[in-house]
């Protein structure tokens, strides 16, 4: 039985990745620190160790374990967040990588998969980017990520298969309903539920590409098992469709009926992208994925499930 190290499992992403690995016969080993986590949302059956994925202690403490690949979720995940403390955002987004990375070297791990974002794109026109496209980082989280993919792209020369994943926006069953700080989703339904009033920071036409939970994990899946030897690839996590600020709002709204949801705009947030989506091409054409949910599907689950659960969400250790 091949055994990975999922970073962040107590989180949205990482949690929903670590259950799809036990259900498909991994051995799995979790790290988390449980800062924006919860011990509840790791997987029964999944060993798991508190902590730093970034701590010396914490890496020594597995030297003697075979692992066969590392997939890294984990770190801080909102770029509004990494203005208030960048040095933080360093160390869980991109030392946590890099140290990582050098103990996949050490221990002669053969694969790493790592949660990159859309946010290393910028704002770009035209809008639509592909893997190609320029990379004009506009907070420290996407320079963080930006970052961590440079030197993945450095470490294949050990060996090491490394793949990183540009997720776009990741919503979904069990996102964090608590966290106000990241995920447009989960934050607007959060106030819908609870307030019946979305306070949005920033403009209506501002928009972006929603990917559902269930096929981030299954990107993450056949990333996993791309046959590639020691390449680095870099592959978006996307829809290809664009959805507006106001158009979210408006679909929120008309969901929740027959509670009336008020709306409220203010100022953006530093570093916050207009928008952008993005071209799937790549990894439909070498892995064979494509998005099964639209989004007025995935918001229809997400709904249904917040309504009976609000604030007992999963918290994201990740994008």
């Amino acid at each position: 039985m091949e055994t990975l190290l999922v970073t962040g499992a107590a989180g949205f992403i990482g949690g929903a990745i670590a259950k799809r690995l036990l259900e498909e016969g991994y051995n799995v080993i979790t790290i988390d620190n449980l800062t924006t986590g919860y011990k509840k949302n790791v997987p029964d059956g999944c060993e798991f160790i508190y902590g730093n994925d970034f701590d010396d202690e914490v890496l020594e403490g597995l030297k003697d374990r075979n692992i066969d690949g590392i997939i890294h979720i984990a770190g801080q995940s909102s770029g509004e967040v990494s203005f208030s403390n960048p040095v933080y955002d360093l160390r869980t987004n991109t030392e946590s990588t890099l140290k990582l990375l050098d103990f996949a070297r050490k221990k002669g791990v053969e694969r790493f998969i790592y949660a990159s974002s859309m946010a290393v794109y910028g704002d770009q026109d035209p809008d639509f980017v592909d893997e190609r496209s320029a990379t004009i980082p506009k907070s420290f989280y996407a320079v963080g990520k930006l970052a961590s993919e440079n030197y993945m792209r450095i470490f294949t020369q050990f060996g090491i298969s490394c793949t990183a994943l540009r997720f776009f926006n990741v919503y979904g069953v069990g996102q964090n309903m608590e966290n106000l700080n990241q995920g447009m989703v989960s934050i607007y339904l959060a106030m819908a539920l609870k307030e019946h009033h979305i306070t949005i920071k920033g403009e209506p036409d501002r928009f972006r590409d929603f990917v559902y939970i269930d096929d981030v994990v299954n990107a993450v899946w056949l990333a996993l098992h791309r046959k590639c030897g020691n390449s680095f690839e870099i592959y978006n996590v996307s829809s290809g469709t664009k959805k507006y600020v106001s158009e979210i709002i408006k679909m929120i709204q008309k969901k929740l009926k027959p509670i009336d949801v008020s709306v409220e705009y203010t100022s953006g947030t530093p570093g916050d992208q207009h928008g952008v989506y993005g071209n799937n091409t790549k990894i439909n054409k070498e892995l064979g994925w494509r998005p099964f949910y639209d989004f007025d599907e995935g918001l229809s689950l997400m709904i249904d499930w917040a309504k009976n659960d609000v604030g007992g969400g999963e918290v994201d250790g990740e994008n």
